[in-house]
């Protein structure tokens, strides 16, 4: 395996690239966050990429793979850089919600099926040619809802992103769930991906005296607001979305984020899972994998994303084979059709089930409440 380098943006070409490129060779572009304040997420996502194969059906696979510095305005350009110079089949692009939204647009214009890394909220074209690999922040709200609700909590205030595409997802998604639990929502205290600092929030949190507040935010950010929080006394229960379950989330919050829960994918904690639960068996592969290149204790739930992507690809890209061959429209439109018709893809975040109104395609399976206990995540529910 080649490795060729640039500058402006960083390339990784996981095999040769180029001119030297036959139609028969599938192209995949992927651009990730591996450098920036969302390295956490991108970073073992391009460790992941690392661990794919460069042949699928007897047909080459050219990966070509960009840092986009954790900026969508980057994002937006390597992907376009994509669709011009390298004619990729397929993309696997946005660690971050707003980098998603800077792909979408270019992935729907060019009819090319993208592997969503991160959540969003998407339509018409757009959400045709988009594939979602983290879980619908719906599916995931609701296990946080039913504990809360299990404990009496009437009240749930909100610290984190916003104004920004992930943090408006879950406002919305509480905003219109929250009473079916019997759970007021708010108030809506939010902050910047790069804010060192939320003490202004939390003092109004403090005073608005919350049954319970969610942290929506991710890696060390996450654990920041957790933490302030904690140290400024605030006695209810924090939650935290999926966004935040990491070692750094562990490392940055300490004793600050102990009994914090967090709703979280099936891999994390993977060998708490049941031996009957689906996404076991392969999240030891991945994990032992990931682990054997990377180091042990590197695991993250964001490179999770990246490995669902490729199972998914690697089911469909032999389907859309027998109709068409790489390079062209028609490969494009029969990979998204095969994405689309699949059936039980065990992933390590949940089981796959796309269709032609749901391109997230998970289940209940797709979901567990972790709570930190000793400096470490427990499976509390399954």
């Amino acid at each position: 395996m080649k490795i060729k380098l640039s500058i402006k943006p960083l390339v990784i070409a996981l095999s040769l690239m180029g001119s030297g490129a036959v139609l028969a060779d599938i192209n995949i572009g992927v651009s990730l966050s591996a450098t920036g304040p969302a390295a956490v997420l991108g970073g073992p996502q391009k460790n992941t990429a690392q661990l794919f194969p460069t042949s699928i059906a007897g047909e080459k696979i050219n990966w070509i793979v960009l840092d986009d510095a954790s900026d969508p305005t980057n994002t937006a350009k390597n992907v376009a850089k994509f669709l011009t110079e390298s004619k990729v089949d397929l993309l696997m692009s946005g660690t971050t919600t707003p980098g998603v939204m800077a792909t979408a647009g270019a992935a729907a214009d060019s009819k090319t099926p993208l592997m969503a890394l991160a959540p969003n909220r998407l339509d018409g074209e757009k959400f045709k040619w988009t594939f979602t690999m983290p879980q619908p922040i719906g599916l995931m709200a609701e296990p946080l809802l039913d504990h809360a609700k299990s404990k009496g909590y009437k009240t749930l205030g909100f610290l984190g992103y916003h104004p920004d595409a992930y943090g408006e997802v879950w406002i919305k998604t509480l905003e219109a769930m929250s009473g079916k639990y019997g759970i007021g929502f708010g108030p809506i205290e939010g902050f910047a991906r790069n804010d060192t600092s939320v003490a202004g929030q939390t003092l109004k949190l403090l005073a608005a005296k919350t049954d319970a507040v969610i942290v929506v935010a991710s890696g060390s950010p996450a654990a920041m607001a957790h933490a302030a929080l904690a140290e400024r006394g605030y006695k209810g229960q924090i939650y935290q979305t999926h966004g935040a379950p990491s070692p750094v989330f562990l490392k940055n919050g300490g004793k600050s984020v102990e009994n914090g829960i967090l709703v979280a994918g099936p891999l994390l904690e993977w060998e708490q899972l049941p031996d009957s639960h689906p996404s076991k068996k392969v999240s030891a592969e991945y994990a032992n994998a990931y682990e054997a290149k990377f180091g042990k204790g590197s695991l993250s739930s964001f490179g999770g994303h990246m490995w669902d992507a490729w199972a998914i690809a690697s089911r469909a890209i032999p389907v859309a084979l027998k109709k068409a061959k790489p390079g062209t429209a028609e490969f494009r439109a029969a990979l998204r059709d095969a994405i689309e018709s699949e059936r039980e893809i065990a992933g390590v975040h949940g089981v796959f089930n796309m269709s032609p109104t749901d391109h997230s395609g998970f289940d209940g399976r797709a979901r567990v409440l972790l709570q930190v206990q000793n400096g470490a995540f427990k499976l509390i529910s399954k």
